[in-house]
């Protein structure tokens, strides 16, 4: 890789932008805001994300998509996955067509019903192969990545060595990426803990234990897996970094903005209160609506989706769809 763009400059862009301005590589962040590219350009500092973090001299900012893609080999998504579709489309102009593009967003595309690559492919078509287009996720809050913590992802694409080119690109001493060949697997993990991390958010703010905390981690997990057998996921995946992994970090860190929204929800707050005062997107509120709806139309049982879904768009209390699901009909515990 000679240069890499990143499109986005929000706190995982911005420690994206850490990790491979540390290797060395000539990167160019793509921001909407002018004073964001203004701050890292002048100082080094995002002035809207991780603003205590210095950005290595290699780091630049422009808010021209044709500057930002100009020469580029690698093109980094670091956009929430509700917006991706048109970033994706105005970006799609400027590309060449040999780039590598990398989508590290997570969630499920309303209506459409797609994962990221699946909505990169869908737009890209034209110009970029399928086997060109990777994701890479799994347990990395940015707060944490851009301080150079010890941080471990998983590389996925619909070609293998595109999947290596993302691997080797990325690691570090303090970045470590494994390579998985299930990108649908992966995607799956990322979208849907998101929603377990709201659901373990509410948990905690209405005090309902580590009980019931660790009971709703695992049975969620169990939703995760029930989606991917659908979709043909290989179920060791959900036991990886990707699913296990990233529900634990998602669902019991400080950073989460998905547990921060279920907390203050359990807190007594209004979700127009909670997500009005924030300056970061919890992907989770969006693709909880997305997994319902695929739930839905595929006949999958996926009833803690759906209570989060209840609470957030049908302003159920928590404390009537914890009776809800303590109450249902008793079963057998499957692993799918």
């Amino acid at each position: 890789m000679k240069k890499i763009s990143i499109i986005g400059a929000g706190s995982f862009g911005t420690a994206m932008a850490m990790v491979l301005g540390g290797k060395k590589y000539s990167v160019t962040i793509w921001a909407r805001e002018k004073d964001v590219v203004e701050g890292i350009n002048a100082n080094k500092f995002n002035p809207s994300y991780l603003t205590d973090v210095k950005l290595p001299d290699s780091i630049k900012a422009t808010n021209s998509l044709e500057v930002a893609l100009k020469d580029s080999d690698m093109v980094v998504f670091a956009t929430p996955s509700h917006a991706l579709r048109e970033v994706a489309e105005n970006v799609k102009p400027f590309l060449k067509g040999n780039e590598i593009v990398v989508s590290v967003a997570k969630g499920i595309e309303k209506d459409s019903l797609m994962a990221p690559s699946q909505i990169l492919v869908d737009v890209l078509s034209e110009t970029v192969l399928e086997d060109q287009i990777g994701v890479l996720t799994g347990p990395s809050h940015a707060e944490e990545v851009a301080l150079l913590k010890p941080t471990t992802v998983v590389s996925a694409a619909y070609s293998t060595r595109v999947a290596r080119i993302i691997q080797e690109t990325f690691m570090t001493s303090r970045f470590r990426v494994y390579l998985n060949n299930d990108i649908i697997g992966v995607e799956i993990g990322g979208a849907v803990k998101n929603i377990m991390a709201i659901a373990a958010g509410i948990v905690d703010g209405a005090g309902l234990g580590d009980n019931a905390k660790a009971a709703l981690m695992t049975r969620g997990l169990h939703e995760m897996k029930r989606m991917g057998a659908v979709l043909g996921a290989s179920m060791d995946t959900f036991s990886g970094l990707t699913g296990m992994g990233d529900m634990i970090v998602t669902c019991t860190s400080q950073h989460s903005r998905n547990r921060f929204v279920g907390y203050n929800i359990g807190q007594g707050k209004s979700l127009k209160e909670i997500t009005s005062g924030m300056n970061m997107v919890a992907e989770g509120v969006k693709t909880a609506e997305s997994v319902c709806q695929w739930a839905k139309k595929n006949n999958v049982e996926m009833p803690i989706t759906n209570a989060v879904y209840k609470v957030l768009f049908e302003n159920i209390p928590p404390s009537d769809v914890v009776e809800d699901l303590m109450t249902r009909n008793p079963k057998e515990e499957k692993m799918i």
